[in-house]
């Protein structure tokens, strides 16, 4: 395991995790693949996979900071996310750790042969059973927020996944999600769109925040052709030990 507090960044006198939270000390992330070209951490939520203007410790410095420890490499780490997940969302993101593998990763990404599976508890059932959600998503940057449009609209950009209502989870539902696009907060606004709010997730019509102020919504697996050696990959996220997720049974 990394020790968090040790790293200094190149030429700052701050360490890579200044900013880590009690919370985040807490609940650290955990490798769940690794080899000479990938990284795949379950991230816990509360997590930022990359910075933004808050300057929170992320998930990428703390992968780069356990490859510099573990490799005792001297100088920077190469590392860098093919995808995101948000902040309050838990579970499987994939890091590549050389050209080679970010360069192709993203070409698999963009050319949507990588199918992401996630697992979300509703405050609803969806009205089918199963089914595929087309909308047009349109983020205002300002705000954070994402709003769903049933036609086109402006510069929205279109939207789909597909979703299979798995079983309940106490009061609530569990929802298995198959996004085949990669928009800002889709499943969130999407699920929101047919009165499917995720449980906790107030940004998107949840009446009130679950007690760690995550959503519970989960990356739960990721398969992808691996980029060297053209061999199929699956990368699975065990889910979050807490009260409203074990009271969903799946086996992963």
């Amino acid at each position: 395991m990394a020790k968090v507090a040790s790293w200094k960044r190149q030429n700052s006198t701050k360490s890579y995790f200044q900013t880590v939270s009690t919370k985040q000390q807490a609940n650290q992330p955990t490798i769940i693949f690794e080899d000479n070209h990938l990284l795949a951490l379950n991230k816990p939520a509360g997590w930022l996979v990359q910075g933004d203007r808050t300057g929170d410790a992320t998930l990428t410095d703390w992968g780069k900071a356990y490859l510099k420890e573990k490799y005792a490499k001297p100088g920077a780490v190469f590392l860098h996310p093919v995808h995101r997940i948000d902040r309050p969302v838990s579970g499987a993101v994939l890091f590549a750790r050389t050209d080679k593998a970010l360069g192709r990763l993203t070409t698999s990404f963009r050319e949507r042969d990588v199918e992401k599976t996630y697992l979300a508890i509703v405050l609803q059932a969806p009205k089918a059973k199963t089914g595929e959600l087309r909308h047009f998503l349109l983020k205002d940057e300002q705000r954070n927020l994402t709003q769903a449009f049933s036609r086109p609209s402006g510069q929205a950009k279109e939207a789909l996944l597909k979703y299979w209502l798995k079983a309940p989870a106490g009061v609530n539902y569990l929802v298995e999600i198959h996004p085949l696009t990669g928009r800002p907060h889709q499943i969130r606004v999407q699920l929101a769109a047919i009165g499917c709010p995720i449980l906790g997730d107030l940004k998107y019509g949840a009446p009130e925040p679950l007690p760690d102020a995550s959503i519970a919504l989960h990356s739960l697996r990721i398969n992808v052709m691996h980029p060297v050696r053209r061999e199929p990959l699956v990368i699975t996220a065990p889910l979050p030990e807490t009260d409203w997720w074990k009271q969903v049974i799946v086996e992963l």
